[in-house]
Formats: C-alpha cells, sequence, structure tokens
C-alpha cells in the first residue's frame, strides 16, 4: 500500500512537518514523488518510519537514528530484537517506580510505614537499571562483575540524606565543568576543582578509589559516544573533562598527551 505524506502522518501519529523534515535531512525519503509533485511512500519507507520512532521512544539523537538506519549493515530484524529488549528494560524500570508509588500511596493513607530509605528506594534502582541498560556491558567487561555488583549494592544502601547529595552532587559536577570549560585551561583552579568534585562524586558508588581507575574512565568518556553525549554540552567538553582529570590523577592518554 503506499500513502502521501499527509495519509502517513495521520497513520504514524506524527505531523506532516516532521515527515518534510526527515525527506531534508536524508533520514527518510520518499518512495517516489508523483506527477502532482507529492510524496509517496511505500512498504518499506513505513517500515524505517517505524524504526525511526522506536529509537526516538528510546531516546537516541536524530543524528545517530540516521547513521544507524543508513548504514549498509542496517539489519532491520536484529533492530528489531535489539528494540524488544530495551523496552522490556524499560518496563522494569516502570514496574519498580509503579510499586514505590503505590507503596507511597498506602503510607499516606496510613496503611504502611514507609521509611525515609524506601522512600527513594525506587529512584536508585531506576538509575541502576539505566545505567546497567545502557553501559553495563562495558563497565562489567573493564571492572569485572564483583567492582560493578558491589558499587550498586553501595548505592542502593545509600541514607536518605546521601542521596540528596548525591544528586546535588551530580549537578554540581556539570555547572563546575561549564564554567571552567570556559577558561580553556584543564590545569585550572576551576577545572581541577570539577575533577576533585567528580571523585567525591564516584565514591559515593566506589568502594575503593584509585587514580588509575578515575583516569581510565575519563579517557571511556570520550571513546564511547554514550558516555560523551551526557558530558558533551558544548564541543569539546567531554575531552576538557578528560583532560582535567588526567591531570588531577598524574595520569596521561595513549598518545603521551594529558
Amino acid at each position: 500500500m503506499e500513502y502521501t505524506v499527509q495519509k502517513l502522518a495521520r497513520l504514524a501519529g506524527v505531523s506532516v512537518r516532521t515527515l518534510r523534515y526527515y525527506d531534508e535531512i536524508g533520514i527518510l525519503k520518499p518512495a517516489r514523488i508523483n506527477s502532482s509533485g507529492y510524496r509517496i511512500y511505500g512498504r518499506a519507507e513505513v517500515d524505517r518510519l517505524q524504526q525511526i520512532l522506536f529509537y526516538k521512544e528510546l531516546g537516541v539523537s536524530l543524528n545517530k537514528i540516521k547513521e544507524i538506519v543508513i548504514s549498509p549493515a542496517y539489519d532491520g530484524a536484529r533492530a528489531l530484537r535489539e528494540h524488544h529488549e530495551q523496552l522490556l528494560d524499560k518496563r522494569k524500570q516502570l514496574d519498580v517506580l509503579i510499586a514505590n508509588v503505590e507503596k507511597t500511596i498506602a503510607s499516606m493513607e496510613g496503611k504502611l510505614i514507609m521509611t525515609d530509605k524506601e522512600k527513594f528506594e525506587g529512584f536508585k534502582k531506576q538509575l541502576i537499571e539505566e545505567n546497567e541498560t545502557k553501559y553495563g556491558k562495558e563497565i562489567r567487561t573493564k571492572y569485572g562483575d564483583d567492582v560493578i555488583d558491589r558499587s550498586n549494592k553501595k548505592f542502593l544502601d545509600m541514607t536518605k540524606e546521601e542521596y540528596e547529595e548525591f544528586t546535588r552532587l551530580t549537578d554540581e559536577v556539570l555547572a563546575t565543568l561549564s564554567e571552567a570549560f570556559k577558561t580553556g585551561d584543564p590545569a585550572g583552579e576551576l577545572a581541577q576543582k570539577t575533577a576533585e568534585l567528580h571523585k567525591k562524586w564516584l565514591l559515593f558508588t566506589w568502594s575503593d578509589y584509585s587514580r588509575e581507575a578515575h583516569a581510565g574512565l575519563a579517557q571511556m568518556y570520550v571513546e564511547d559516544e554514550r558516555f560523551k553525549n551526557y558530558y558533551e554540552k558544548e564541543p569539546g567538553m567531554t575531552e576538557f573533562l578528560r583532560d582535567a582529570i588526567h591531570i588531577y590523577t598524574g595520569f596521561r592518554n595513549s598518545d603521551g598527551h594529558v
């Protein structure tokens, strides 16, 4: 079956403007343009749009989606299996939050007593699930299951006050990094303060601290796009953080530069 841009937009629940934009950036071209100048989409385009919307739902950027779907090695069936696994992981995360909300409601209604620790348990479990989904394979390969399991347990065992400080520190690291980046000096006072704050942040989940592991993690931020996207608020910011941490820890990159 074929669709005009208007019909496909209605079918998929997106705007005509969105489909036209996808055409402009080359992520979803129509099968053909008919004699009246209308974009016409066929089955292959419908399937691709479905894949694009799946990736968007999982929070993948359009640039990354385009890179994936136009790759000669792109495998639609494999992509669907990966989507399925990621959606199951997402459902687990939602189930944890739903259970936490239900327990909170019961506590407010006087049906049970909920400790302060339990009130934040759902959020902490969700963060662990998200990290395992996004980075679990890589960090477990790099640091080992025992290290990651101990880190997750330490995070889950945080008190209410520790969790609040962890959350505050997360924001402070990013804010200080942003200010430090403006100086252009990874060895400067602000950049080194960022590295120190980053160390304090890590110690909320790391059982033991080592300068080598800290430096290695900073290098991973640069090499793995998923980590890089978190810190890359401006071009070059992740490399700047890496350099600041390498100076702070006394370690250098593989190319010999800090």
